[in-house]
């Protein structure tokens, strides 16, 4: 998710790239939203309209290590009775999570998918429109990323 990047031939930093809408605010000189759909609508490749926009010294780029990302969904859900690492980690999420949403019960942070984890997911589930089912699946475990990454910003302000 997050390891990709575009940058100028030459640096290291990625490039600062931003956009607006084109038709309700103007940015002159930088990529718009229907600007970069016409070019796709020609047929021009992603690089490509990047590369209008941003000239031709450009190219994307990959990070093979990404600090500040939280870590990939395991690849099998989580629910009662899981132990490990993966519980460790939803389980320390969703204690950070509750600081901001605290409907959400604080957890011990064992590695044990117990009746307490799975009721902390179910609530979070529930907060966030997703099923209640009180099982980390694809869907939840991103989710919890997300919101976690968000309040964790929230703290830092």
């Amino acid at each position: 998710m997050f390891v990709n990047y575009i940058r100028r031939i030459g640096q290291k930093q990625p490039l600062f790239a931003q956009y607006c809408d084109g038709r309700k605010v103007s940015c002159p000189g930088l990529m718009t939203q229907w600007g970069s759909e016409e070019l796709a609508q020609q047929g021009y490749s992603a690089i490509d309209i990047l590369r209008y926009f941003y000239g031709d010294d450009i190219f994307l780029d990959t990070a093979y290590r990404v600090q500040g990302v939280p870590i990939s969904y395991p690849g099998e859900p989580l629910l009662v009775g899981s132990r490990g690492e993966d519980v460790r980690v939803i389980q320390s999420q969703l204690n950070t999570i509750s600081n901001t949403y605290q409907a959400i019960p604080k957890l011990r942070i064992d590695g044990i998918f117990g009746e307490a984890t799975r009721e902390a997911v179910k609530t979070f589930q529930s907060i966030f429109n997703l099923p209640e089912t009180g099982v980390v699946d694809l869907a939840t475990w991103y989710q919890i990323s997300q919101i976690y990454v968000a309040v964790e910003q929230l703290a830092e302000l």
